[in-house]
């Protein structure tokens, strides 16, 4: 198998992967089957009590309660967290507006509330008795007349009392100023002279979220086999989850309205009708004459913040979920908020936090670029043997196996390295996705020099497809950097590749996108310095070799220069005087 085909390959799978993950949002552990989620335990205690139990003419009078109901009323509980605003007909929640988080960039948008009017229609926070809604059949009353006004550090309690039939309901919620948590205790008093059985619900509801469809609302719960995820069209037909719940909620990747009970023996009820999620938290009780029970639980209503859900109860902390490679997400991006405590803009932390994967990966890049340098040497050859034998198949890739043998090249030696990389690519692709520091955090709010705005708000698209169009032209210009397919079905499909991730990525969050970008940008950048590092020792031997050439030439051409000027010494000098001759002059005379 040739490296182009395994690049190929790996380049499709994540592309195709990560298409699959935009049209199919990846779901948590496996979804247990209907059946054994819809299983419920023997109800013992309400085939014991007889229907008598409930004949409402043995009803204790309300003059015994000293009780006096009182007409519905807001009252509001501010907070620097956010506003809430309840009705005193039960507790029933009406507004839940987060100071902290708007709707839009705008700095004049509107807060948001994770309630609103159509969430009214099932009372969100509201009670029931034996199904039956507290809030419209039964009385009220309210011990505070005024609104609460919360500062940093404070808490203050409101207090709910209700009649319905001959059960007398006392809710106390605390509200804490430093948190979105609410604290809430249920006393239960039968006020009848005969034993009664029923079952209390907490009911919460809302619409979804958003119309993004990167962002689904979904129900979320945690038993004793972890996390789970519902979508809508898995409620249509209702969902029940008897087995040790530890908190339900409704949920998308930024905000969640949740219970979690402090009883582990309470089912799960959920649903999804005229575009309303709602799920109830449900529990049967048995009551001897005149006697209460306790029922805790908190509320948890706000962003999916890890500072804020840090040692919350019933692991309501592993809410924070990002797909399949979750354990890698975690620590990446644990490393992106610490990068952000120091530079203070999030499109910075993403670039530092790219360089340090990098970094961290180098060996392996090296090894890759490594193998695709000596495989561009080869294909010279490569392209021969094609040639030669390409009427014989087996014979083409027995030769060219014979090739990499001789050569001493893995062909899978570039490949590699990119296989163990993906993971971490998902993960922090997840996680950027689904991490609600991103939403509206800028990076370069406007254009240079100019007022329009650009990349205000990380956790949406580019508004002007500039980093997209980027993305694809580094793409392919690292193409043109690799060494070309020797097939010319592959060299198409590679030349096609950036079109297909700017037409997946263009409308994808501008962080990831930031990512991809600054990730192919030092790739680009540690691709080129191997290729001048592996070419230098050649441009090296290359020039040892022209100089010892010109050395050579040289040497060869200086016998003849020498002798010539010899020749010319010679024509100048005087003949040399035979030995004697002077002697016999001398005898001479």
């Amino acid at each position: 198998m040739e490296i182009h085909k395994i690049l190929l390959a790996v380049v499709l799978s994540l592309a195709v992967l990560v298409a699959w993950n935009i049209l199919f949002p990846p779901a948590p552990p496996p979804d247990r089957p209907v059946e054994e989620r819809e299983v419920e335990r023997p109800r013992v205690v309400e085939e014991e009590i007889r229907p008598e139990a409930f004949d409402p003419d043995r009803i204790m009078p309300h003059d015994a309660l000293d009780f006096v109901p009182v007409e519905g009323r807001q009252i509001r509980v501010d907070t620097p967290l956010y506003q809430a605003t309840f009705n005193s007909a039960g507790g029933v929640l009406e507004h839940f507006v987060l100071k902290q988080f708007k709707q839009t960039i705008d700095p004049e948008a509107p807060e948001i509330d994770l309630v609103t009017p159509r969430s009214l229609v099932r009372g969100p926070m509201g009670l029931t008795w034996n199904q039956i809604p507290t809030w419209i059949e039964g009385e009220w009353t309210l011990e505070n007349e005024e609104d609460i006004l919360l500062e940093p550090g404070q808490e203050k309690t409101l207090v709910f009392t209700g009649l319905i039939g001959h059960m007398q309901i006392i809710r106390e919620m605390t509200f804490l100023a430093d948190t979105y948590m609410i604290e809430e205790s249920i006393e239960i008093i039968n006020t009848a002279d005969t034993q009664t059985a029923g079952e209390i619900g907490k009911i919460m509801a809302s619409p979804t979220f958003s119309d993004d469809r990167l962002n689904p609302t979904r129900v979320g719960y945690f038993d004793q086999e972890g996390l789970s995820h519902e979508r809508e069209r898995h409620l249509r037909d209702g969902l029940r989850v008897e087995n040790q719940l530890q908190w339900a909620g409704i949920v998308d990747h930024y905000f969640m309205l949740t219970i979690v009970p402090h009883s582990p023996d309470m089912n799960l009820r959920a649903g999804y009708e005229n575009e309303l999620f709602q799920i109830s938290l449900n529990k049967n009780m048995f009551f001897e004459p005149g006697s209460s029970q306790n029922l805790d639980q908190l509320y948890y209503l706000g962003p999916k913040d890890r500072n804020y859900l840090q040692g919350a109860p019933n692991s309501l902390e592993k809410s924070i979920y990002y797909g399949w490679f979750n354990f890698l997400a975690q620590p990446l991006m644990h490393v992106l908020k610490f990068f952000y405590q120091y530079v203070a803009n999030y499109g910075v932390a993403i670039l530092l936090l790219t360089l340090v994967i990098k970094i961290i990966f180098w060996p392996l890049s090296h090894k890759s670029y490594k193998s695709m340098n000596q495989m561009k040497k080869l294909q010279p050859m490569m392209t021969k043997i094609r040639e030669k034998y390409k009427d014989d198949r087996k014979k083409m890739n027995e030769e060219i196996m014979r090739m990499y043998k001789t050569y001493k090249v893995n062909p899978l030696g570039g490949c590699l390295p990119i296989l163990v990389q993906i993971p971490v690519f998902i993960a922090l692709y997840q996680g950027l996705l689904g991490s609600v520091e991103l939403r509206h955090a800028p990076f370069i709010s406007h254009i240079p020099f100019t007022d329009i705005v650009w990349l205000a708000d990380l956790s949406a698209r580019d508004p002007f497809f500039i980093t997209p169009l980027l993305m694809g032209a580094t793409m392919f210009l690292q193409q043109r950097m690799a060494p070309a397919p020797g097939d010319p079905m592959q060299a198409k499909l590679m030349q096609f590749l950036p079109l297909v991730f700017i037409f997946i990525f263009i409308t994808f969050p501008a962080g990831l996108v930031l990512y991809w970008l600054a990730n192919n940008v030092l790739s680009i950048g540690q691709q080129w310095y191997m290729l001048r590092s592996a070419d230098l020792p050649l441009q090296k031997a290359e020039e040892r070799a022209e100089q010892k050439a010109e050395q050579k030439e040289n040497q060869n051409a200086s016998p003849k220069n020498d002798a010539g000027d010899a020749s010319r010494q010679q024509e100048k000098r005087p003949e040399p005087k035979k030995p004697g001759t002077a002697r016999k002059r001398k005898k001479k005379k």
